[in-house]
């Protein structure tokens, strides 16, 4: 029993081994049929190739059997209609005295060989010759059973159709078919030609009912055929393979030089920049290679440019910032003192104190964005790692735009699991990512609650922001990204901002090796999702979160409609691959 559990264990597990290993060979083949043009040419030449050498097969073979079998039949009307004028000479001089010919089917032949018909037939044996090229067998519509033949030919040989038109037609008119011989002692068939046709006996003083059937075996013509059929069957494979072979060799010469250039580029997009082909010759492929050279030199050139140019920027916006932060601190110790003693100022004076407060705050918060750009650009941001409950980061970064969600008339919906969900992580910047996310859900929810998710698995926890808002249109969830963009420029900004928030957010993500990817459709408003590894370097597989709202996807499958998803990873209800 114990043996027969664990052999009921295992075949499954063959099978579906078995099944894998298939999956995985075809998954091979494809990728190689997609991937390797000298197949295509190669294997379109011998689809082609096999096409036009079956037709042609097919043709020649038609034209030699037509030509074999048309001359055969031509032989054989010519000496039949040799042998009806020998019968109808031997007939002619009979005397009248039908008595002697024998009535016994089968032995005519024999029994009646001193009367003409008999004369006659042994002189049409004579005439066929010792290799029986020919059987002839005569018979008499007027006496059924009768016949007399020249060999051992069987009288079933003779197609009852045809025998049937025989007697149809006038005298002297030929007809013929294809039929299967049968001779005495040969169990098989053999593929003949019989030619049929009734005597003209009139005036002979004999039944005006005899008729007279020539069987052709067709033996040699066959084997001879069969013979063509072999040998154009070999020369159509041997020049298929040949015509394979040759295809294979020239585009070869063309596929190598390609090749070459294939690699050539994806190390040039590798930022090999001084990667370059070898010219040889003058022909087309050695244009192609000269002409990407080129390319290549000055896509090195544009790019040195580019990031001189980019390095110029970055440089200046970094030392623009670092020097407005001087007369910033400057007029910042001015405008508090003013803003401290607006109490003691006329309105107007009051008010632009005020003004003033509210215009240094959102300097110093654009001034500090664009710090955080330069130092992302200049690749010199880095992480205070350390373990933390995202659920903490969450709470604050709620806390923080409590005020903000009330002047908006915006409620949170807070849903948290009840376990730890702790994460390598620099709680700083994600409480950043976070409270910008919110930000831009208040600014765009329209006053409706926004609901914030947390979620965690083995691998990576996720924070979900929903906001049911304007939404996005197509297109919009990568571009939501940008720097300094805007879903729509006619709308005014409600909470202000620089514009580098989101970016910022995804830069932070992103050093993190995390994702922060966006949904929405308009009218039903958007979520953020930000999906984070445990563990810091870990690579990130799957989100403990869906990208695409529950009941949104309920209620497009309920639909029966396909749920738009507008982001680089696929919900699957569960996790999804970025």
């Amino acid at each position: 029993m114990p043996t027969q559990k664990r052999r009921r264990r295992t075949l499954p597990q063959i099978v579906r081994g078995g099944r894998r290993r298939a999956r995985r060979a075809v998954g091979g083949v494809r990728r190689v049929w997609r991937r390797s043009l000298q197949l295509h040419v190669v294997t379109s030449t011998m689809v082609i190739s096999i096409v036009v050498v079956a037709v042609l097969g097919v043709f020649l073979m038609q034209s030699i059997s037509a030509t074999i079998l048309g001359a055969r039949d031509r032989a054989a009307r010519s000496e039949a209609q040799a042998d009806r004028k020998a019968v109808l000479v031997y007939l002619n001089q009979q005397d009248g005295d039908a008595s002697k010919q024998s009535t016994d089917p089968g032995q005519g032949a024999q029994q009646g060989e001193d009367s003409p018909l008999g004369r006659a037939l042994a002189a049409l044996a004579a005439r066929a010759g010792p290799a029986v090229r020919y059987s002839v067998i005569v018979r008499n519509e007027n006496r059924p059973g009768e016949f007399y033949g020249t060999t051992n030919i069987d009288p079933a040989s003779i197609p009852p159709k045809l025998r049937e038109e025989v007697l149809r037609k006038p005298a002297d008119e030929d007809s013929t078919q294809y039929w299967n011989l049968r001779y005495m002692g040969r169990p098989e068939p053999v593929r003949g030609l019989v030619i049929g046709t009734r005597l003209d006996t009139y005036g002979t003083g004999l039944d005006d009912g005899y008729e007279i059937y020539h069987l052709i075996p067709l033996e040699e013509e066959e084997k001879n055929l069969t013979s063509v059929r072999q040998m154009l069957i070999l020369v159509g494979v041997a020049l298929v393979l040949l015509l394979a072979a040759i295809a294979s060799l020239v585009t070869r010469q063309v596929v190598t030089p390609v090749r070459l250039a294939r690699q050539a580029a994806e190390r040039l997009a590798n930022g090999h920049l001084d990667e370059r082909l070898k010219v040889r010759g003058e022909d087309d492929l050695a244009r192609l290679a000269a002409s990407f050279n080129e390319m290549a030199t000055t896509l090195a050139l544009k790019i040195h440019q580019l990031e001189e140019l980019s390095h110029v920027q970055r440089q200046f916006v970094s030392d623009v910032s670092h020097e407005l932060r001087t007369p910033l601190t400057t007029v910042r110790m001015a405008a508090d003192l003013l803003y401290d003693a607006r109490e003691d100022f006329d309105p107007m004076a009051a008010r632009s104190a005020e003004l003033m407060q509210n215009q240094l705050n959102r300097f110093e918060s654009m001034l500090a964005d664009l710090l955080e750009i330069s130092r992302y650009d200049a690749g010199a941001a880095e992480l205070d790692i350390e373990p933390v409950d995202i659920r903490d980061v969450v709470l604050r970064a709620v806390a923080d735009s409590e005020a903000l969600a009330e002047r908006h008339s915006t409620r949170f919906d807070l849903r948290l699991p009840g376990d730890p969900c702790m994460a390598e992580m620099d709680s700083r910047r994600v409480e950043r990512i976070l409270r910008n996310l919110l930000f831009n859900a208040i600014e765009h929810g329209e006053g409706r609650d926004i609901v914030v998710s947390v979620g965690a698995d083995r691998d990576a926890v996720a924070v979900a922001v929903r906001d049911h808002g304007v939404g996005l249109k197509p297109g919009e969830e990568n571009m939501v990204f940008d720097r300094f963009w805007r879903a729509d420029p006619s709308r005014a900004r409600t909470i202000g901002g620089t514009g580098l928030g989101l970016a910022i957010s995804r830069e932070d993500a992103m050093l993190h090796g995390g994702w922060l990817q966006a949904w929405g459709v308009p009218g039903e408003g958007s979520q953020f999702r930000l999906s984070l590894p445990r563990v810091a370097g870990a690579p990130l597989r799957g989100s403990p979160l869906p990208l695409v709202p529950p009941e949104v996807e309920m209620r497009r499958t309920w639909r029966g409609q396909m749920t738009p998803v507008l982001s680089p990873a696929v919900a699957d209800g569960g996790r999804d691959a970025d």
